[in-house]
């Protein structure tokens, strides 16, 4: 099945031609397991999708795949934001050393790399912007703690901050909300909704059906191949999801 729903409505783009993503018969091996088998669709620039599907069915190497973290065994992916280096990736929390001698304010700065390079210190200006990502989120008052002090929900938070930074024109979330208190559910979320009304294009994988029915437009109901992807009401039916738990 082939995904095409723009979702973009009346707010201003960003980034219009260039954050769009089309996926072209994309098929994924990991060693003998099909992790992906015949995607094709494409998430408008804009668009606000979650990613659904039984565990297993792909949904974190699909980002992967559009993050150019994992090479298609076939089909081809196009996401011109990647090239131009406008996509922010957010990876499961799972995937984080929280040991890494690192402050709240360091990770938060990491998004500032593709400008300014690993190298250079921060300017004033850039400083500001941390510290204004920080305070936003909820963490001005931490940023000099290490990391490794943080609750699960204070590290999502900051991680958070890190993609604000990057002002990406796609953004890929993975799981962003796993092991999180409710407050900071709705802090995510509200800064997930400003992202889209800037006209940026967000793909997250997510298991809460009812969360992804009240704050994304489209989805797409993923079980190794596309079950359904479209808006979003149409997509997470009964029947819809009895297919994907039985693929």
């Amino acid at each position: 099945m082939r995904g095409n729903v723009n979702n973009t409505g009346d707010h201003p783009r960003t980034a219009a031609a260039d954050a769009g993503i089309d996926i072209d018969s994309v098929q994924v091996r990991l060693g003998r397991h099909r992790a992906l088998d015949g995607v094709s669709g494409r998430f408008e620039p804009g668009s606000l999708t979650a990613v659904l599907g039984p565990n297993g069915a792909g949904k974190s190497t699909l980002l992967n795949v559009i993050a150019g973290l994992v090479r298609p065994s076939g089909g081809r992916v196009s996401c011109p934001a990647r090239r131009q280096r406008r996509l922010a990736y957010l990876r499961q929390q799972t995937e984080f050393d929280r040991d890494f001698p690192l402050t709240v304010a360091e990770l938060a700065a990491l998004g500032l790399w593709p400008r300014i390079g690993a190298w250079r210190g921060l300017s004033v200006e850039d400083a500001g912007k941390v510290v204004d990502a920080l305070d936003f989120v909820g963490l001005a008052a931490s940023m000099h703690r290490r990391i490794g002090e943080l609750s699960v929900g204070q590290i999502r938070r900051a991680f958070f901050a890190r993609v604000m930074l990057e002002d990406a024109a796609v953004i890929l979330l993975d799981e962003p909300f796993a092991a999180i208190d409710a407050a900071t559910i709705e802090t995510l979320l509200a800064l997930i909704t400003t992202w889209h009304r800037e006209g940026r294009t967000i793909v997250a994988v997510m298991h809460d059906i009812d969360q992804a029915r009240r704050h994304f437009p489209s989805a797409l109901l993923l079980a190794r191949r596309p079950i359904a992807w479209g808006a979003t009401e149409t997509v997470l039916t009964q029947d819809a999801l009895a297919r994907a738990a039985a693929a």
